[in-house]
């Protein structure tokens, strides 16, 4: 029997049309207005949908929907949010327009993620990573940025989570119906199907495109689970991080070969591509592929175009997370690709390397090889990054390889509850709406202005609906194990809204340590059921299918929350989710964050907590490092080293028992006169004012676009022109041909014994270049303090200049600065120039004097 499909699609009355467009623009789930609107239409459904309006729209009887055709009060309200979707689409007074100059009108960033949190309706995403994926591209929109996003279509959305009698994780897949999802079917000139092609061990593979608005700007989807694709092919698509390691490659081949292709079938033509964390970095060939194939450009004259407009951010400090592939397994996929460029397989598995004996082709390091533009997600991290990938640049000082940090944010509008925006719009916000344009309409000097009384009102409204959720939550989760009517209703007893109330919610990978709060029993005990303090904890996250010591880690927790000796002050919230994400960072009081330092590489719900009031306890890992403050929050720990991981969790958990009993508690009982917790307040508005307006990704976007974006704009605009870039290819090949003979000694450097300091010490380097001239090279005096002989750990460069010739060698002058007293060390380098190389040292050639 062959069955046959047909979709069918809503029949809205003319009045309602308008649902349409706003169901299925992911808009709306950040405009409270527009939520609140589909929340009307019918309560119940909104939950069951996963706040999904296009699956509502699609669900409601013929009946309700005359009922709310002849519903003036909600017809008049549809045509309030459609009227403030319009203005917004169409609002020409964006960041983006009053920031730009006319060079960069024709700007399009493309950014492939493989993963995009927007909303719960969308389930594309697992942790973090598509989080801040989807904040980007709603900041974007927010800007008025041009962007596209590119990512996956999965069949089946990431793992739901439940919990078993004995309290292990088990996983349920749901299946996606994205016919009614707010998905759509990219279609050609002639109205089918859009689709493209990618070779995978000799099988065409048929890739289909979905778009998903977002605002002003789109989301690409691709899908490999198409009638004409094999079995194994259409399962390519079928689960985020789901199947083996081949399949892994697979679903990367498709993301960023794929991609590539899609954004041109479509046609459109980026100037700017931005690799999000490694897996889309197959893009990066493909576009090499493109150049060489349309402008007749060999391998290495159309990489100089791809390496000067792409992006690539790195976002984990732990090398597991970087993505290796088996050399053979590249080979078995990549090999008719490398033809394609005039590669050997030996010359492509190179540029994945990090050193001549890696035993793995890593999707990180062709990132960094093949994109101009670098950055870690913290300051912190930036560090650790270059710590990690040195080996690329093993004869830069650290602190000179370039990567750069731009610290990750959170899209307000998508975080902060309601009713603290509310507060917002009357005591903070200038002009405009003050979803759209948080937190950069806000004035948020003036919290201190924020009446006490109403700031705890709204936050213990917060509270209570946390604990509401939480309840309704644990009751349905015991149902579902067939507990008894006593153990229901103590489900409907837990937390009290009163009490301080912790916060851990994050995916459950071992280095986050969620039960390090667990490791002393008996001071857990004490603090949780103080009469005069107490305390209770809200803890919530999943581990991936794969993580046995995760599932350990969220076992413990939820056997502690039904320890009776707990009095029901530990809870463990089933299956997290954005939805419960929200109520936790805007409903509890603390946000604990307690990783091994330094494997947090940027985190962001503490972020989130922080727009909503919520002070943040936690190690000075990644974000924190800047964020930190002792009046906006507290630190577990500093940034000692440890002698061992037994010392580390001992000294960090002893510092949440001691923090949490002899300040934070105590802090947070401490109430006036009316009752109120004053000093509490204040910290909360400090923490507010000090951190809201720049942990954001409208801070992040507009620090993406003023280093990065616009800069490889304009440089793709300038490369377009083959001469530009057959000129830029011959000077690195000029330099590749010369380096060996390049070489640099300092003259007779005898300093006299003291120099006072402000005096300027003469300097003269003697260099022989080969063939290339003084106009090819900036040579460069570095002074600054070495470790040993040969490794700076600070330093500045200064280029000197020629002054003549001597035989076969150039001689150069410069002066060092002596600026403080002390010693001082210096060397003298030479470096390739060029004016269209983005990044001195990529490619990498550097020269230091031998003597």
């Amino acid at each position: 029997m062959k069955i046959r499909s047909f979709n069918v699609i809503p029949n809205l009355p003319d009045n309602l049309k308008a649902l349409e467009e706003l169901a299925t623009n992911m808009w709306f789930t950040w405009n409270w207005d527009a939520i609140m609107m589909f929340v009307g239409i019918d309560d119940d459904l909104w939950h069951r949908s996963h706040r999904n309006p296009k699956w509502i729209l699609g669900t409601l009887a013929p009946e309700k929907l005359d009922a709310l055709n002849r519903d003036g009060e909600f017809l008049s309200l549809v045509r309030d949010i459609k009227n403030k979707f319009d203005a917004y689409m169409s609002c020409q007074d964006t960041w983006f327009n009053k920031a730009h100059d006319p060079r960069e009108n024709d700007m399009l960033v493309a950014y492939f993620s493989m993963e995009y949190g927007i909303g719960e309706g969308l389930p594309i995403y697992s942790g973090g990573l598509g989080i801040l994926s989807g904040d980007h591209l709603k900041s974007s929109s927010d800007l008025g940025i041009p962007l596209v996003g590119v990512g996956l279509l999965y069949r089946k959305g990431y793992v739901q989570q439940v919990l078993n009698r004995d309290n292990w994780q088990v996983e349920r897949y749901p299946e996606n119906d994205w016919y009614n999802m707010p998905v759509q079917i990219v279609k050609d000139a002639q109205g089918s199907p859009l689709s493209v092609a990618v070779q995978l061990d000799g099988e065409t593979v048929k890739v289909g495109i979905w778009k998903v608005p977002v605002g002003r700007n789109s989301l690409i989807l691709l899908d490999t689970n198409l009638p004409e694709n094999t079995p194994r092919v259409r399962a390519i698509t079928e689960q985020l991080y789901g199947g083996d390691r081949e399949n892994r490659l697979n679903q990367e081949i498709v993301l960023g070969v794929g991609g590539a292709r899609a954004l041109e079938a479509m046609g459109l033509k980026p100037t700017v591509f931005h690799v999000n964390e490694g897996h889309s970095a197959f893009l990066l060939f493909e576009r090499i592929r493109q150049l060489m194939k349309a402008r007749k450009l060999s391998f290495k004259e159309a990489r100089e175009a791809v390496w000067a407009s792409s992006v690539f951010t790195t976002h984990t400090p732990v090398m597991a997370g970087n993505e290796y592939f088996d050399f053979e397994l590249v080979k078995k996929y990549m090999e008719p690709y490398c033809k394609e460029m005039g590669l050997t397989m030996a010359e492509f598995l190179e540029i994945g390397k990090e050193e001549p004996s890696s035993m793995g082709f890593c999707m990180t390091v062709v990132a960094l090889r093949l994109a101009a533009f670098l950055n870690a997600v913290s300051l912190l991290h930036r560090d650790t990054s270059r710590d990690m990938w040195h080996k690329i640049w093993p004869e830069l000082p650290h602190y000179e390889i370039p990567i750069d940090g731009i610290t990750n944010g959170v899209h307000s509008g998508s975080w902060v509850s309601h009713e603290n925006l509310k507060l917002y719009q009357k005591y903070l916000v200038k002009d405009g709406p003050a979803v759209e344009g948080m937190p950069d309409n806000c004035d948020w000097a003036k919290m201190n202005e924020v009446d006490d009384r109403e700031l705890w009102e709204t936050h213990l409204i917060r509270k209570q609906k946390l604990v509401k959720l939480v309840r309704e939550r644990l009751r349905r989760q015991y149902q579902r194990l067939g507990s008894d009517r006593t153990v229901l209703e103590e489900a409907g007893q837990v937390l009290n809204p009163e009490y301080l109330t912790i916060g851990f919610a994050r995916r459950f990978a071992t280095y986050k340590r969620a039960t390090l709060f667990m490791r002393d029993m008996a001071r857990l005990l004490e603090i949780v059921t103080n009469e005069n303090m107490p305390v209770q904890f809200v803890v919530a996250g999943k581990s991936h299918p794969a993580d046995t010591q995760g599932k350990e880690y969220i076992k413990a927790v939820a056997k502690l929350s039904m320890d009776k000796r707990f009095k029901n002050r530990i809870i463990f919230v089933e299956d997290y989710n954005m939805n419960v994400a929200r109520y936790m960072v805007q409903g509890v009081d603390v946000w604990l964050n307690n990783p091994i330092r330094p494997c947090e590489a940027s985190g962001t719900s503490g972020m989130k907590a922080a727009i909503n009031g919520v002070l943040n306890l936690s190690v000075l890992d990644g974000w924190w490092m800047e964020g930190y403050s002792p009046d906006v929050g507290w630190i577990i720990g500093g940034i000692e080293k440890y002698n061992s991981d037994e010392e580390r969790d001992y000294v960090e958990s002893e510092a949440i028992y001691n923090l949490l009993q002899k300040v934070v508690a105590p802090l947070y009982y401490d109430r006036g006169p009316d009752g109120l917790p004053h000093k509490w307040l204040a910290m909360m508005k400090r923490s507010m004012q000090k951190l809201v307006p720049h942990f954001s990704t409208n801070r992040m976007l507009r620090e993406y676009y003023d280093k990065f974006y616009v800069h490889a704009h304009r440089t793709a605009k300038k490369l377009a022109d083959n001469g530009r870039v057959l000129e830029l290819a011959a000077f690195r090949k000029k330099i590749e041909d010369n380096w060996p003979r390049v070489r640099v000694a300092l003259d007779n450097f005898k300093p006299e014994m003291e120099i006072r300091s402000g005096a300027k010490v003469p300097i003269r380097a003697t260099v022989w270049l080969g063939a290339l001239t003084p106009e090819d090279v900036d040579v460069q005096l570095y002074v600054g303090t070495a470790d040993g002989e040969t490794v700076f750990n600070d330093g500045k460069a200064v280029s000197m200049t020629q002054d003549s010739k001597a035989g076969d060698a150039y001689i150069f002058k410069g002066e060092a600065a002596c600026l403080k007293s002390g010693r001082h060390d210096l060397a003298v380098r030479v470096i390739p120039r060029h004016p269209d190389l983005m990044n001195p040292f990529m490619p990498f050639f550097i020269k230091w004097n031998e003597e």
